[in-house]
């Protein structure tokens, strides 16, 4: 339970930013934030969040659509994906702002193959106003770390070869990448899970939730005072008219 004192002070920290907008940030800030890695909570998605992970989908731009399915997919087809995620079976990761948008998401996608039930794929989406944060990265790394502890021994990714961040990060992992012409198909080899892999996930999922009822607090304090403003300026309004 949280004291009311360090909620006020939680809520109000996460809460400024609702109502400035985040300005850019300079080469030499950029530079800086690489130095010093910024932990990211990246929470498990259940089935009460489908909906929300529909509207995330339905935000990216065509381009990113073609990129991330690997076809110009329009909104049915987006809402037929997301009905049909298996919640049971596979593992979905989203990354919040402080307005509580999704605006990253992973889908680990287990195989259900009896001759590759050791495997899984990943897919990712993050949307355009939160590039360049790294959060693609960071989302395949956690998606790694889960794979590895649910006995995964294999990670693939099949992309498009024109999607040169998704098979960067792969590269970057480690994995092996094949191209076959327009389409690319990217394996990561897994090592067995460790006591290290299985207290990391724990750890980072139970932050991961504390951030985002701090941040659904916070935003549940934002809109009350939002609303009261609301309330005192249609007061004033109508104090100013009755006097004229």
């Amino acid at each position: 339970m949280i004291a009311t004192k360090d909620w006020f002070k939680a809520s109000w920290e996460a809460g400024r930013g609702l109502l400035h907008p985040v300005t850019a940030r300079t080469p030499d800030e950029r530079d800086r934030s690489k130095e010093a890695p910024v932990m990211v909570p990246i929470r498990s998605l259940g089935p009460s969040y489908r909906e929300r992970i529909t509207q995330h989908l339905l935000q990216l731009e065509p381009a990113d659509r073609y990129l991330r399915f690997g076809y110009a997919a329009n909104d049915e087809q987006i809402r037929r994906y997301a009905e049909q995620l298996d919640f049971d079976r596979d593992e979905i990761f989203g990354i919040y702002n402080r307005r509580l948008e999704l605006i990253a998401m992973a889908h680990l996608a287990f195989s259900e193959h009896p001759e590759h039930k050791h495997c899984a794929e990943f897919g990712v989406s993050v949307l355009k106003q939160a590039r360049g944060r790294g959060f693609g990265a960071r989302l395949f790394e956690r998606a790694v770390m889960h794979a590895r502890n649910e006995g995964v021994n294999m990670v693939f990714i099949h992309a498009l070869s024109e999607n040169t961040a998704m098979l960067k990060i792969a590269r970057n992992a480690g994995a092996t990448v094949r191209r076959d012409g327009s389409e690319s198909e990217a394996y990561l080899q897994l090592p067995p899970a460790s006591l290290d892999t299985r207290m990391t996930e724990m750890v980072e999922q139970q932050i991961a939730e504390v951030d985002y009822q701090l941040k659904r607090q916070a935003k549940q304090f934002w809109d009350f005072l939002a609303s009261v403003q609301e309330v005192r300026s249609g007061v004033q309004d109508a104090r100013h008219k009755s006097a004229e």
